[in-house]
């Protein structure tokens, strides 16, 4: 392995630092979870989680939680991603390749949209306090 030079070493322990720090959910008021259990990994969720990584920090969404969790009991719909959000109802998706990964951070995250063809789990309408959908 070549060593690295001290001005790699900073560059690493910055981007380190930054997902140390998304990873943190105080101040935080949206929390976007990753099922990362063994079926999960074998469907791609490592690179759902890098390109939700990747989203959160080009878009420089601050009040964003990213955090991993092990099954979300939906297997034959890894890779599962939960996503709680204010004003809007706790949604599992499901099928989450990088791109609905993008497209999560752009219309629901951003837009505050559900992307009604990735909804595998989310509570009845019924008992969802305001809700229209």
């Amino acid at each position: 392995m070549a060593k690295m030079t001290l001005d790699e070493l900073r560059k690493l322990r910055d981007a380190k630092r930054q997902e140390l720090e998304m990873r943190d959910d105080s101040n935080k008021n949206v929390q976007v979870i990753v099922g990362m259990g063994t079926s999960g990994i074998a469907a791609g969720a490592k690179e759902t989680l890098a390109t939700f990584l990747r989203e959160l920090e080009s878009q420089k969404l601050s009040n964003v939680s990213l955090r991993q969790t092990g099954s979300l009991g939906l297997d034959h719909a890894e890779p599962t991603v939960e996503v709680r959000m204010p004003d809007m109802p706790t949604v599992i998706y499901g099928k989450v390749s990088a791109k609905v990964a993008e497209q999560i951070v752009r219309d629901h995250i951003i837009g505050k949209t559900l992307i009604n063809e990735h909804v595998y789990d989310r509570p009845a309408a019924d008992i969802v306090e305001g809700s229209d959908d």
